[in-house]
């Protein structure tokens, strides 16, 4: 992990799946509030049964040690398809670990739409 990331880490991580193909790691503080949110969704309806099967069902506790290392389980590197080298992104509350080949196409792809992403977030009063 990024020097400037590990102190917020230090007391222990959450590492899940992720949107858009990458994984999420959180500081235990922000997982503990995240999990409550999802907690407190209506379990009747399927969006939000699915959406907090896909953040807590695959979640891990990890430990970071004096290198700043995790360990990523099996299951999760295969999900993110990982395979040797990774991208760590800061990203509001938590970090995003991508594949860097992963990363990279949807780099490209984001950036293209740009425009469209600009326009729809205008409409939101971003």
């Amino acid at each position: 992990m990024p020097i400037k990331f590990r102190n917020d880490l230090k007391k222990g991580a959450v590492v899940t799946k992720g949107l858009d193909g990458c994984l999420f790691l959180y500081p235990l503080s922000e997982w503990k509030v995240l999990a409550d949110k999802l907690s407190k969704l209506p379990i009747s309806q399927a969006n939000t049964r699915a959406f907090a099967r896909l953040m807590l069902a695959g979640a891990m506790d990890v430990q970071v040690d004096k290198q700043g290392r995790i360990i990523i389980p099996d299951y999760l590197r295969k999900y993110a398809g990982m395979k040797k080298k990774i991208i760590v992104n800061g990203l509001y509350n938590h970090l995003e670990i991508w594949d860097e080949n992963n990363w990279e196409k949807y780099k490209r792809k984001t950036e293209k739409e740009s425009g469209d992403i600009a326009e729809k977030l205008g409409e939101l009063g971003v």
